[in-house]
């Protein structure tokens, strides 16, 4: 097993460990802030893994007044940090029990809405209206994670232990009437049927409703405890 980058289609440059040594000694132990911004002031679109953030010896004193300052100020902190051959931007913000390092993305590293050429449909005041109703009464305070489980994993490993068990896994069937296209809808209708079915269920303070359930686009990066993030993998094995 080698390590080499790729150059030209199927051509690469390999490299040897001591040259790999010598191209991530510009590794820094350091994170150079560089601004200080309000926390909003980050589209979350460009945000990458996260990182809890602790202090080094004899670094309990600054860690804390930076913490207090941007929890004061309401402000995170815009940074610069090299690490493996990789220079990262990333956000310092301060969290519930401390520190929070979030890489960010590079514009080229993230696609232009733009390439997806989404039509743009004007809507009348009267939908408006009924949306704007649906989303008051689904409305919750906040996002709280272990109120919710991922119910596919959970399909899953019930059929693996049925396998386990010496069971056959059976396809489920498709539910009828499943749409396999787009499908033309009266968004009035849909709109005053979903406000009919949210008041015919039974309030609940403990859990957002089902209505407000929906699928991520893309799975949510859990917080790794880590003093130092790993890089990502740029180079490619030959």
């Amino acid at each position: 097993m080698v390590k080499g980058y790729e150059f030209e289609k199927d051509r690469y440059v390999i490299f040897e460990p001591d040259e790999l040594k010598a191209l991530e000694e510009a590794t820094q132990h350091t994170i150079d802030i560089i601004a200080f911004m309000p926390l909003a002031a980050i589209d979350p679109i460009y945000y990458d893994k996260a990182y809890y953030l602790g202090p080094d010896k004899r670094g309990g004193k600054p860690y804390s007044l930076l913490s207090e300052a941007l929890r004061a100020t309401g402000k995170c902190a815009l940074a610069k940090w090299n690490w493996k051959g990789k220079q990262y931007m990333v956000q310092i913000r301060v969290g519930d029990d401390g520190l929070i390092l979030q890489q960010l993305l590079y514009a080229d590293e993230v696609r232009s809405m733009a390439d997806l050429h989404v039509e743009t449909v004007d809507v009348s005041k009267a939908e408006l209206s009924l949306a704007e109703q649906l989303f008051e009464q689904n409305s919750v305070a906040g996002y709280e994670p272990s109120e919710y489980t991922d119910e596919e994993k959970q399909r899953i490993l019930a059929q693996i232990d049925k396998k386990i068990a010496g069971q056959d896994i059976t396809v489920a069937p498709e539910t009828p009437g499943a749409a396999t296209g787009a499908e033309v809808i009266d968004l009035m209708d849909a709109l005053r049927k979903s406000i009919g079915s949210t008041k015919a269920a039974p309030a609940s303070k403990s859990a957002p409703k089902e209505a407000t359930k929906a699928p991520a686009r893309r799975s949510a990066k859990r917080a790794e405890p880590a003093p130092a993030a790993p890089a990502k993998k740029t180079r490619k094995q030959a």
